[in-house]
């Protein structure tokens, strides 16, 4: 596969730029370097799916071999490559080093967007509200939005998360200002909360259910409500989009497949996913049964929250400019 030429013309952003939004969106210090330039296409026999250990259809495709299956009728094989978290993720898959990804949050796209990347969005999951929630000890005195007053409160900064704390402090009548912030990756983030050194912790599933389940935390908020309606997407690089449509076509109607099969048969994939994970099987349950995995695809008017997680980003100072996500490029399935 080639690069399109207007590819390689993309503008790398600056060094100090890079860092601030990788630092805003994960507390990463690494930089992001959204330009195509060098980008090595893989060969057409062969497509690279980029995930992070969490990615739950993807990772159930890597263990039972259903897409390598799916595939060997087109001579296609499979790679995987594991990331930590959503951004670097997109970041590999824009520079040319994987063709495809696994699911990330919402959130996650915008960075990439107000980076410059040249990305298309082939697959979505519908929204999973309940799914990230904040959570409190179960003996806490906060009982309202508005008790957050003056806490400290955990968030992974940029992650959806963030955003539903945003969301869930206006509707409290309070502002980001009005309380004591700590960013913490999600690991961190439950060791502070565990140990009784925040007042509150935005997580989502599955931290959310082993919590829940490990210290009987409660809920304060969660998405419900339009709050904040928490939908997982699937993304390609611009270039593999392009030439490898059969590829796309085959791994959707797997992870929709997936997805209806986890939620048809709860019990045997929270088995599954507890032997991938190392997490108990009871609360991978209650996790799945809050996420939809409803796998479709990606339509205009479906990415219309994707704006006003924008312009909420831009406001508290987590992009660097304005982002049109009207102008995302998406590939649909020749049945839709």
């Amino acid at each position: 596969m080639s690069l399109p030429p207007q590819a390689r013309l993309l503008v790398r952003p600056s060094r100090r730029s890079v860092l601030h939004m990788a630092g805003a969106a994960f507390g990463l210090g690494v930089s992001l370097g959204f330009g195509l330039g060098g980008a090595i296409a893989a060969p057409p026999d062969t497509v690279r799916i980029g995930y992070q250990r969490s990615s739950t259809l993807i990772a159930i495709l890597r263990a039972n071999g259903e897409l390598e299956k799916a595939l060997a009728p087109l001579g296609v094989k499979v790679t995987w490559h594991e990331f930590t978290s959503g951004l670097p993720l997109l970041e590999a898959l824009n520079i040319g080093k994987i063709d495809v990804s696994a699911d990330v949050a919402d959130t996650v796209p915008v960075f990439a967007q107000a980076a410059g990347a040249k990305l298309v969005f082939y697959a979505e999951e519908a929204a999973s509200p309940t799914a990230q929630a904040i959570l409190v000890a179960k003996d806490s005195a906060i009982t309202s939005l508005a008790d957050l007053k003056g806490k400290r409160v955990a968030v992974t900064k940029g992650a959806g998360s963030h955003y539903l704390l945003i969301a869930a402090l206006a509707k409290g009548g309070l502002s980001f200002k009005d309380i004591d912030p700590a960013y913490l990756a999600p690991a961190d983030g439950r060791a502070a909360f565990a140990g009784g050194n925040v007042d509150a912790w935005v997580a989502w599933d599955p931290f959310l259910a082993t919590a829940q389940a490990q210290s009987s935390a409660k809920v304060l908020a969660d998405g419900s409500g339009g709050l904040a309606n928490y939908k997982r997407y699937y993304l390609a690089s611009e270039a593999f989009a392009a030439e490898g449509a059969p590829v796309l076509a085959v791994l959707f109607d797997k992870l929709k497949a997936t997805g209806a099969w986890v939620k048809a048969n709860p019990k045997d994939a929270a088995a599954l996913l507890a032997g991938l994970w190392n997490i108990d099987a009871a609360a991978i349950e209650v996790a799945n049964g809050r996420r939809s995995y409803a796998v479709g695809a990606v339509t205009k008017a479906g990415l219309s929250e994707q704006q006003k997680i924008a312009d909420v980003f831009l406001e508290a100072g987590l992009l660097p400019k304005p982002v049109d996500t009207a102008v995302a490029t998406i590939w649909q399935p020749a049945s839709q």
